[in-house]
């Protein structure tokens, strides 16, 4: 049977701050720049949560995007969204929120609750330009 790839978009609001406790300031600041305010700095956060599979025969769904959407909310959006995700998210207590390492999270968070039968990817923009994907 074909596999098809069905996507989820949604978005959420966050500020952060990228900094290494590891090194100086001087450091932090020459790597992360602007992004190392002590004063946090926020986006508007993009994330599509794809999932490939085979079509359900009798539904025709590949998954039920009502459940997705839900596990979404539940999973990232109420965790992340108009939060300090420094501060506010208990993931990042000691991971610096890169996007790299957001990506992830929500990767792993939402793997947790969706079925290894399917393929799963995310994608995240942190801005127009620039954004990540992660699929385990």
């Amino acid at each position: 049977m074909p596999r098809v790839t069905v996507n989820r978009k949604e978005h959420f609001n966050a500020a952060h701050r990228l900094y290494n406790p590891e090194w100086t300031d001087e450091k932090n600041e020459q790597i992360f720049g602007k992004c190392n305010n002590p004063n946090w700095h926020g986006h508007n956060y993009e994330v599509i949560v794809s999932l490939t599979g085979e079509p359900d025969p009798e539904t025709g769904y590949v998954y039920d995007m009502k459940k997705l959407s839900d596990l979404v909310k539940i999973q990232v959006l109420n965790k992340f969204d108009h939060k300090n995700l420094n501060l506010d998210v208990v993931e990042f207590k000691s991971l610096n929120p890169t996007a790299e390492n957001i990506v992830k999270v929500i990767y792993d968070l939402l793997r947790a609750e969706i079925e290894e039968e399917y393929e799963m990817k995310i994608t995240l923009y942190e801005t127009e330009r620039n954004y990540v994907e992660y699929s385990g």
